[in-house]
């Protein structure tokens, strides 16, 4: 299990208990925290029988929501792990909710570990967001915007297995060169982003955007620990795309 940065206590204390424990009962252990409460940080355990839920952690937490304690707060959306919206930690896995079926008779819900929390469920992404737009996540060309800009299968090709990140933040939050310095160095999923710019044919910054990587935080981090890899819920390998980058960065 990853380790978690609570807010305000170093401690997790016993919370609320809603509903019985039963046979077809599964018991979910829900991680609150409130600015305006005095009870921080606080574990809610919910006892919901089986037959009244759907197959996802987040139809868990939507039932939770609407019919046991209305001030629980996540983030959602598509309910189809293409917003990437719902990302926790799930029994100590970063994981979208919304494609994480429910096991076994107890789960564990907390936030994205080492994240400062704003209610619940619910961490900051601000920092997150500004290491994105950090890279400039658009194309660059000198190509004329009336006409096409046209690539080949073969480099279309290279994009597969880049273009499908959805922003979610777990790889980047399961990983200990993130935790500890998350404000220099840029993470799996941003890295896997500038990758994907990089080696798009259509792109005509290449040169710009592997000097910009050179930099003994921002880039070389990154210790191969592979925890990004593992946790991604779209099954993508952000530490490849790193080792690539490293790559064209010594052959060019």
């Amino acid at each position: 299990m990853v380790s978690l940065t609570l807010p305000k206590s170093s401690r997790v204390v016993e919370g609320k208990q809603f509903g019985k424990k039963g046979k077809n009962t599964i018991t979910f252990n829900v991680y609150r925290w409130n600015r305006e409460s005095n009870e921080n940080p606080r574990l809610d355990r919910f006892h919901i029988n089986k037959s009244k839920l759907g197959p996802m952690v987040l139809d868990a937490l939507m039932f939770i929501k609407n019919q046991m304690d209305p001030s629980l707060t996540f983030r959602r959306s598509c309910r189809e792990g293409i917003c990437g919206s719902c990302s926790m930690n799930v029994n100590g896995t970063n994981t979208l909710a919304c494609l994480k079926p429910i096991e076994g008779e107890e789960i564990n819900i907390y936030p994205l570990p080492h994240m400062r929390v704003l209610k619940d469920l619910i961490p900051d992404m601000s920092d997150f967001y500004k290491q994105y737009e950090s890279i400039q996540p658009w194309l660059k060309n000198n190509k004329s915007p009336k006409k096409e800009n046209l690539q080949t299968p073969e480099d279309r090709k290279k994009l597969d297995g880049l273009y499908e990140c959805v922003l979610c933040a777990c790889c980047s939050t399961s990983c200990p060169s993130y935790w500890w310095n998350g404000d220099k160095f840029l993470g799996p999923a941003i890295l896997l982003q500038a990758y994907r710019f990089i080696v798009d044919s259509r792109d005509e910054n290449k040169k710009e955007r592997l000097e910009e990587l050179k930099d003994k935080f921002k880039l070389y981090r990154c210790h191969t620990i592979m925890n990004c890899t593992k946790t991604c819920p779209k099954n993508l390998n952000p530490a490849k795309a790193i080792s690539e980058i490293k790559k064209l960065q010594v052959s060019s």
